[in-house]
């Protein structure tokens, strides 16, 4: 389009209003990376209409998060659709090739904590990383964790997901030079208290440079660690 097309399409609001939902259709323009979708609580027609409007101002690569295996199914038609289960997420529109300064590593205690992981690894690889996953490396065994120092030290960003103590996120904020985003899980017996015990033990880190997350939320690790990912490639 003419620089005057693009100012025309500029002024008009930033936002599509569905009735249901009111598409932010200017997020990439505010934040550089579009809106996603949150599939809990919504009906296929819902998302679908969101992913609809957001298709037509422009987004190629759609993230639905927390989607139900029932939602996906009623979704599965849908062009470009595809869906993982484990993580209970959908990406419309594929995957882009990955634009960041380097690897994202996304390592967890154990395999029970993969599917919060997975969650990580789908978000940032929808908005450009490249993704690097190391599973069941916890504690309780430091000799498998130790023996990926490669993949550790050569990571640009760092995502540490981990249930019961929560302890792998100090290990690694102890052995990593990037930064450590880590992700308690609701992984664990009684006294874990479904993830705050984690969650405790990685808020009072005493490793440096570990930021953490909420309880279950691989997505917010994703996002946060692909925005580390990509300062050094900001235009």
């Amino acid at each position: 389009m003419t620089v005057d097309e693009a100012l025309l399409h500029l002024k008009y609001k930033p936002f599509e209003d569905l009735g249901y939902a009111k598409v932010d259709t200017h997020r990439r323009i505010r934040q550089g990376a579009p809106e996603v979708i949150y599939g809990a609580g919504k009906t296929p027609e819902q998302i679908e209409g969101i992913v609809s409007s957001m298709r037509q101002n422009g987004t190629k690569h759609i993230l639905i998060t927390r989607l139900s295996p029932e939602g996906a199914e009623a979704l599965s038609g849908m062009e470009g659709f595809e869906y993982f289960e484990d993580a209970k997420a959908a990406v419309v529109g594929g995957f882009p090739e990955p634009d960041g300064m380097g690897d994202i590593l996304v390592v967890t205690g154990g395999t029970s904590d993969i599917p919060v992981a997975k969650e990580a690894a789908i978000t940032a690889r929808v908005h450009g990383s490249n993704v690097v996953t190391l599973y069941d490396v916890g504690v309780s065994g430091l000799h498998r964790l130790l023996s990926n120092m490669e993949l550790i030290m050569s990571a640009s960003v760092i995502v540490a997901v981990a249930g019961m103590e929560g302890a792998l996120a100090s290990v690694v904020g102890g052995l990593a030079d990037c930064p450590v985003v880590a992700v308690p899980t609701s992984v664990g017996y009684g006294a874990s208290f479904g993830g705050v015990s984690a969650l405790l033990s990685m808020l009072n880190s005493c490793a440096s440079g570990v930021a953490v997350m909420n309880i279950d939320n691989g997505f917010g690790a994703g996002y946060y660690a692909n925005m580390i990912n990509h300062m050094g490639v900001r235009k």
